[in-house]
C-alpha cells in the first residue's frame, strides 16, 4: 500500500510504500527477471536509488555502497614529489631536444623550426581546402 505526502523542496507528490511492497519489488528484482530501470517501470518507482536502497535493506545478497572507483588519493607531500620530478624530467628533455635542434640548424645551415612550420602549415591548408 503506498501514501502519497507532498516534498517540501519540489512540491510534487512523494509517495511512501509499505514494508510488504518495498520487500516484492526487491524480491522481483533479485530473481534477475528484470534489471533496475525495468522494475522502475513496473512499479511506477521515482529516483534512481530507491530499488538500491531497498535491497540494501531488504535483499538477500550484499549491496554494501561501492567505493571510489578511482586510485586511492596519495600523500600529498608524495604527490608533490612525484610531480616534481617529472617535471625535472620533462625541463631536461626539453632541454636535449633544443641542443638537438641546435646542431640540426648548425650543420645543416637552416632553421628547422622555421622549415617544419612551414611544411604544417603547407599540410594544413591542403586539408582545409
Amino acid at each position: 500500500m503506498q501514501q502519497l505526502t507532498i516534498c517540501i523542496k519540489s512540491g510534487q507528490p512523494q509517495k511512501r510504500f509499505s514494508e510488504a511492497f518495498k520487500k516484492e519489488v526487491v524480491r522481483d528484482y533479485e530473481q534477475g527477471l528484470l534489471n533496475k530501470d525495468q522494475i522502475q517501470i513496473k512499479y511506477g518507482l521515482g529516483g534512481n536509488s530507491t530499488v538500491l536502497k531497498w535491497c540494501r535493506k531488504y535483499g538477500k545478497f550484499d549491496y554494501t555502497k561501492r567505493k571510489s572507483t578511482g586510485r586511492p588519493m596519495k600523500d600529498p607531500q608524495q604527490r608533490i614529489k612525484e610531480l616534481e620530478a617529472k617535471l625535472k624530467k620533462s625541463e631536461l628533455k626539453v632541454k636535449v631536444y633544443e641542443k638537438l635542434i641546435e646542431v640540426t640548424n648548425r650543420e645543416l645551415d637552416t632553421d628547422i623550426i622555421k622549415k617544419i612550420e612551414a611544411k604544417l602549415s603547407e599540410n594544413w591548408q591542403q586539408k582545409k581546402d
